[in-house]
């Protein structure tokens, strides 16, 4: 029978996956992938015919029986056919190292995983061993893709070097920022490459265990990452020297910080730690402990297959290699984009989301998850790079871009990012703890028109403390949505509002 590729990712179930592959079985031998992330297409199939796949989209149960009149299973014409998947203005135009098999392969297909490049990496770390491996990635210029950018390689040097057994090796999958999905996409369509990443990240320092983190909003990356832990252990890829271990977040943002994360995996309360000692001297159990987040340990394989050369090559200014842009909010084209560093906000905004979706002015844009800054159409040159982005009061995070039109308040923006804190601070540092809830009462008054000059300055005031006086990067970056409202959008903090009922 034909083969057709139905996407199992958490986005196309939402948007009825499930039924269309129902409404396909008894017609075609069906192939569950993960999602070539163009949202806005999803559910988006694929046949496979004699002259390659060819992608129809978007497509629902009731779309089955025309399509399959038309000639779906040998590519036939429809007006949902969007043709060879490759070409699609979308993916032509990005440069896929770490996704390219997403959408592509069976997530649960080790034999699949091989055939598209996977554990030619781990080969390759085994061939040339611990240190050469270390000073491929140091080479490579990876920067840590979970939002400080930190060196990748220098992290694991410093872990390789550290004194004391056991060693181990911390996957941080706590994807909390706003607009994010890059963590749960590869999980759910790739679980592999994560797998392959630790294990070499795990040979490279000496390192026997390796826990991965997970969020607990994300049970079908949950599920599928389980499922492929198994089918490793069952080929022998783990188990023996070195292990990989699921635990399942309860759901605390400020978890995503790397000692809180540390500590919860520990069994207490996710509380920041205060540093030194850094993770990487003593981490988890008080051992070194290098703690990456997904991207960063599934870009590893790509690194020791084609060389850190190659990878060097793609990039702008010190931000080397490729990010999987994450685009949502009021956007046309919805969806993950993976491309070298370097383009612009509006070549990301405009030229490849498309701009909004109701066809409405873009007011603002938030790069960095809830901390991150919200910048205007006048910032739009910015480059996508992390020096870039903090020369400006901005950061990238893990890479979430969401889209707001002219109807949005940021005033009420900036509130939502002092509440935000308030809620979910964990209470270690005062700056934080109760400069949040100070901060969200003061924009409450200037929202009511109450001494708003005066206010602004004890904002301002409040800002500059947390930004210096906080523990972590939660209190010490909540000034980053709030300064570039009040700096780039100062008219919305000046406007009477009416009362709330």
């Amino acid at each position: 029978m034909t083969k057709v590729f139905v996407p199992r990712d958490a986005a196309a179930l939402a948007l009825g996956a499930e039924a269309v592959a129902r409404a396909l079985a008894p017609h075609a031998t069906i192939v569950r992938t993960g999602s070539r992330g163009l949202f806005w297409l999803e559910p988006m199939i694929e046949v496979e015919t004699a002259g390659g796949r060819i992608a129809y989209g978007p497509v629902a149960a009731a779309d089955i029986p025309g399509l399959l009149t038309a000639g779906l299973l040998t590519g036939g014409a429809h007006a949902l056919r969007l043709g060879v998947p490759e070409q699609l203005p979308f993916l032509a135009r990005q440069t896929r190292l770490t996704f390219f098999r997403c959408g592509v392969i069976d997530p649960l297909s080790l034999e699949d995983y091989r055939a598209h490049g996977g554990l030619t990496g781990l080969d390759r770390a085994r061939a040339i061993g611990p240190a050469a491996t270390i000073d491929t990635v140091l080479k490579s210029g990876l920067r840590g893709r979970g939002g400080a950018g930190f060196p990748a390689g220098i992290k694991w040097k410093t872990a390789a070097d550290a004194a004391g057994t056991p060693k181990f090796i911390v996957c941080n999958a706590d994807e909390g920022d706003s607009g994010t999905y890059a963590d749960r996409m590869l999980m759910e369509g790739d679980p592999f490459c994560l797998i392959e990443g630790m294990a070499i990240t795990g040979f490279a320092v000496g390192a026997s265990k390796g826990y991965v983190y997970t969020r607990s909003e994300y049970p079908h990356a949950i599920a599928t990452f389980d499922a492929a832990l198994r089918i490793a252990r069952a080929a022998g890829l783990l188990g023996t020297g070195f292990d990989i271990e699921q635990r399942m977040g309860a759901g605390a943002y400020v978890c995503g910080e790397e000692t809180s994360l540390l500590e919860s995996l520990e069994g207490r309360r996710g509380q920041v730690r205060a540093k030194p000692p850094l993770p990487a001297h003593k981490g988890l159990f008080g051992q070194p402990t290098v703690i990456n987040n997904v991207i960063t340990l599934a870009s590893v394989p790509v690194i020791l297959r084609d060389g850190p050369e190659s990878y060097q090559a793609l990039g702008f200014g010190r931000s080397r290699g490729t990010m999987p842009i994450q685009l949502a909010g009021n956007v046309k084209y919805g969806g993950l984009f993976e491309a070298g560093f370097g383009l612009t906000l509006g070549e990301i905004v405009n030229d490849i989301g498309g701009g909004t979706w109701n066809g409405r002015p873009v007011r603002a844009v938030q790069v960095g998850g809830p901390l991150g800054a919200y910048f205007p159409p006048a910032l739009f040159d910015t480059p996508f790079d992390y020096e870039a982005f903090a020369a400006k009061d901005g950061l990238i995070g893990h890479g979430g871009v969401v889209v707001f039109d002219d109807t949005v308040d940021l005033a009420h923006q900036a509130r939502f990012a002092m509440e935000f804190c308030s809620i979910e601070s964990c209470g270690k540092c005062t700056p934080c703890r109760i400069g949040s809830v100070r901060g969200k009462e003061t924009l409450d008054k200037i929202m009511a028109g109450i001494a708003v000059e005066a206010n602004l300055e004890l904002i301002r005031d409040l800002c500059h403390t947390m930004k210096f006086g906080s523990l972590c990067a939660l209190g010490g970056f909540i000034p980053y949505p709030v300064m570039s409202a009040l700096t780039h959008f100062p008219e919305d903090f000046h406007r009477a509002r009416a009362a709330a009922a």
